[in-house]
């Protein structure tokens, strides 16, 4: 999926705020503490809680390697003045199956309600167009996670209905809003952004975690 660029860990994202940057095993006690907190975990669908260190091990081990064989791009989010410290994960990975092109994200309580999720995202974002030939991007929310789904929408993408996904680390399968983000709707909102045509709302702080 991704290129050659992506492929090695000196590859970097950095927004205003933000570095993002391949995980490596000197986050894994940050990713236990922050992750681990049951008002993150229990809105995605792979985290645990509690969360173990030994999984959050085999989880940085299997990023680097998605990273490194181009079938993923999986980055930990820093502060800008502080690229050491890992605050979340944010990543763009192949569906089930090898299905269409997924965006998720977590990140840590302290950090909720800054608009760093959504700063994130669009890195992301604009790396998945810029980098691959992908056409679409999709991701979902379950449906009592109001505050990702504000994420998702202020990064541009559209609700594409509602239904069931299975969230294996809780055990069953839930809600969730569902959203697609296609290439000309993403080159159409650069161009309004670049001509300063997209005002954002200042919204309320609430859990920021896409499933």
């Amino acid at each position: 999926m991704f290129p050659d660029l992506t492929r090695d860990d000196v590859f970097r994202l950095e927004t205003r705020r933000l570095w993002l940057r391949w995980a490596r095993q000197a986050d894994a006690q940050a990713l236990v503490r922050l992750a681990g907190e049951k008002a993150v975990a229990g809105m995605t669908a792979r985290i645990p809680h509690p969360l173990d260190p030994p999984s959050v091990d085999s989880f940085i081990l299997e990023s680097r390697r998605a990273n490194a064989e181009g079938r993923a791009l999986v980055m930990a989010i820093t502060p800008r003045r502080h690229p050491t410290q890992a605050i979340g994960i944010v990543s763009i990975e192949p569906g089930a199956e090898g299905g269409s092109a997924q965006l998720g994200y977590w990140l840590g309580t302290p950090h909720w309600g800054q608009g760093l999720a959504t700063e994130a995202a669009r890195a992301m974002i604009d790396a998945f167009f810029a980098y691959t030939a992908g056409n679409e991007l999709f991701s979902s929310a379950r449906v009592v996670n109001p505050a990702s789904r504000r994420v998702l929408e202020k990064c541009g993408f559209a609700s594409v209905g509602s239904g069931l996904q299975a969230f294996p680390a809780r055990g069953g399968v839930f809600p969730v809003d569902r959203f697609r983000l296609d290439r000309r709707a993403w080159d159409s909102l650069k161009t309004w952004h670049a001509a300063g045509l997209v005002f954002e709302r200042h919204e309320r702080p609430e859990c920021r975690v896409g499933a």
